[in-house]
């Protein structure tokens, strides 16, 4: 019987639809776009077309997408470049983020924190909500950047986005949001809401592992990471990956027309699933449970549970799942989300189960069946041991 993934959030199976459009760029299609010749002309077309197409998908203008190598590099440039720009006119800033950030935007703040920023690390409610009185409070200081995420990794906790924007754009200060997760979720427009950097993956929404973006509203400047050439306006140099940015503009093309009905797929199997657990096994926690949440994503604990042998148990029973974030492979830590909101305990298991558009209703049964009797038998060896 073939085994049943639950990890979508950590990376998604190239969708089809992707496939074939990359295809002629990773054939005969492979002309350099900075190269003047037909070759490069047509990987040129190829490459604007895609920016375009991207920008259309969150209501931005071409000229404000950015390509870049994912969305862990689009969050250091939205967040170091941002702090660069500001301690060379300033000398010194704060910069601000929520404390359930992916490593990728909160290691960038403290990488800024090394090179002379103020850092300001926002907490959380227990379902990792951020409080939007902790964020007024630090806008007076003029933070270079204030970066929150549209949609948690981990627990799927929806930040207030639009509020905290908002704010920022009151007080003037740059705001920044990690749409890696949200984006194919939720409705993401940067023309409804308003925020100046948002940072974007391909691979999270059945696109190539690769290439992110980073949108920047126009007027906003950034320092680059890496100098040469003149590509992507001088903030990203390097030849671009024109394959995969076409993979990339059709991925979030699908992810926007088919949004309304994959995320009635999303919610119906993931309620499921959360009832399915909770009734089999009783003292088991949704995490998050009480906050808006992405529709695809559940996390829960599970009291008296080995972290490490109920997640290679369920391998071995082929299940795919996850403890976290997939940059935390390898780890039995504690997840730094968890412990934001305080829900990081001793002896206590934390599964990320994460649903694709490929997730069926017979998988979830299937894992109604194998996810409470692994649990089960974790415990007894504890207990024995």
């Amino acid at each position: 019987m073939p085994g049943i993934y639950l990890d979508h959030a950590a990376t998604t199976p190239l969708r089809p639809e992707v496939k074939e459009a990359m295809a002629p760029y990773l054939d005969d299609r492979f002309g350099n776009p900075s190269s003047i010749h037909a070759w490069g002309r047509e990987a040129r077309a190829a490459l604007e077309e895609a920016r375009e197409r991207v920008a259309a998908a969150v209501g931005a203008a071409r000229r404000e997408i950015i390509f870049t190598g994912g969305g862990t590099e689009a969050d250091n440039l939205a967040v170091l470049g941002r702090w660069r720009v500001t301690r060379r006119s300033l000398g010194s800033a704060a910069v601000v983020c929520s404390a359930v950030e992916h490593k990728a935007v909160l290691n960038a703040v403290l990488q800024a924190g090394e090179e002379g920023a103020q850092v300001v690390i926002l907490g959380v409610d227990g379902d990792g909500r951020l409080e939007l009185g902790a964020l007024e409070e630090v806008l007076p200081l003029r933070p270079a950047v204030v970066s929150v995420m549209w949609g948690n990794n981990e627990v799927g906790t929806i930040q207030p986005v639009p509020e905290a924007a908002g704010r920022c754009r009151a007080a003037g200060v740059v705001f920044h949001t990690d749409a890696v997760q949200a984006f194919g979720r939720l409705r993401v427009r940067v023309d409804e809401v308003p925020l100046d950097l948002l940072s974007l993956s391909a691979h999270k929404l059945g696109g190539p592992k690769g290439i992110g973006a980073l949108y920047v509203r126009a007027g906003v400047q950034l320092e680059p990471l890496t100098h040469g050439g003149g590509q992507e306006s001088g903030m990203r140099p390097g030849t671009q990956n024109v394959p995969a940015a076409v993979g990339f503009a059709r991925a979030a093309e699908l992810a926007v027309e088919q949004l309304e009905r994959n995320v009635a797929h999303y919610r119906a199997l993931r309620d499921r699933l959360e009832a399915g657990l909770r009734e089999r096994i009783p003292d088991l926690v949704v995490n998050a449970g009480g906050a808006p949440r992405l529709p695809h994503l559940l996390n829960v604990s599970l009291p008296g549970v080995d972290q490490e042998m109920v997640l290679v148990s369920l391998d071995l029973e082929g299940v795919a799942v996850s403890s976290g974030s997939a940059c935390q492979s390898g780890t039995v830590e504690p997840s730094a989300v968890l412990m934001a909101m305080g829900r990081a305990q001793p002896g206590e298991a934390s599964l990320r189960l994460s649903l694709g558009l490929a997730t069926t209703a017979a998988e979830i049964e299937r894992a109604l069946e194998i996810v409470p009797r692994v649990v089960s038998r974790v415990r007894a060896v504890a207990e024995t041991s």
